[in-house]
């Protein structure tokens, strides 16, 4: 896989040589964004809301180096949780239509969600649904899709939500294996623009991912920023529409198997001018088992 650095000074372009309807496939070279570290050597942070007066939003930057996405479409079946960190899932239907409340979506989609993890993840026997966030590529929308690549938890986060969740039993959860992944899917598919990238747990080292606290006005959390490494293997998966899922894995406890897949949404340049921006919803699960 080629990949040089590169610097970006505006958006990418693109392509005024397709109609609105072409859906990008196969593989491309995109541009995507990697940790840079603080100058000063410092423990990297992120204010998820508004930063103390005279403190920057995060103080470590990016770096862009050019790496080869492959397509997964067509090629599904060749990817597993427990060695790449990600696996698909086509044809599952869903009751709810319209995402825009989220007390509806909690009553309607959460059910969906949970069966899909208990049904399709091996050991799974209890799941905890403790977040979602929906994400629409739009000028005022309220949550972008993240161009930067990273992974959600780690395992000091991930033990934090454990207690955090399931205060009573925590304890004893903590002594079987556990698990946070991400179910990831279009809302307006299929995907034309902004397509979700990740890369192979099989590829990634433990040394390519930096710790990064999460403040919050309540607690701090952790993610993990990624550091660029030529032997990681990036992929996505093309026209990605309603009825397919994505599942993430952001942890597991279990040692020997794919623990986490780095991820970011990309800027494909075949993408078509007037083409839809990109809208999606990922849940957050706790599985245990």
């Amino acid at each position: 896989m080629s990949a040089t650095t590169t610097t970006q000074t505006s958006a990418p372009k693109i392509s005024t040589t397709q109609d609105a309807s072409y859906i990008p496939r196969g593989p491309v070279t995109a541009s995507l964004s990697f940790y840079k570290a603080p100058e000063d050597g410092s423990k990297p942070f992120y204010f998820v809301e508004e930063p103390p007066e005279g403190q920057p939003q995060r103080n470590f930057d990016d770096e862009y180096h050019d790496v080869q996405m492959n397509d997964i479409r067509g090629h599904e079946s060749d990817f597993r949780l427990d060695v790449d960190a990600f696996q698909t899932f086509q044809n599952i239907p869903s009751e709810e239509k319209d995402f825009a409340d989220d007390e509806h979506i909690k009553q309607t989609y959460y059910p969906e969600v949970e069966k899909l993890l208990l049904d399709n993840v091996p050991g799974a026997h209890k799941v905890v649904l403790f977040d979602h966030t929906i994400r629409r590529a739009a000028p005022n929308a309220s949550r972008a899709p993240v161009m930067r690549t990273h992974v959600d938890q780690t395992a000091r986060s991930t033990e934090l939500r454990v207690r955090l969740h399931s205060p009573d039993d925590a304890d004893e959860l903590l002594k079987g294996r556990y698990r946070i992944i991400n179910v990831w899917r279009p809302l307006n598919g299929p995907v034309q623009s902004f397509p979700l990238g990740f890369a192979s747990a099989d590829t990634v080292d433990d040394s390519d991912l930096i710790g990064v606290e999460h403040r919050y006005p309540d607690r701090t959390g952790e993610t993990a920023a990624v550091r660029f490494n030529p032997n990681q293997k990036f992929y996505y998966w093309s026209g990605m529409t309603n009825d397919e899922r994505l599942f993430l894995k952001c942890f597991d406890s279990q040692q020997g198997v794919g623990q986490r897949v780095p991820h970011t949404a990309f800027v494909d340049p075949r993408t078509p001018e007037g083409a839809p921006g990109r809208e999606s919803i990922e849940v957050r699960a706790l599985v245990y088992g």
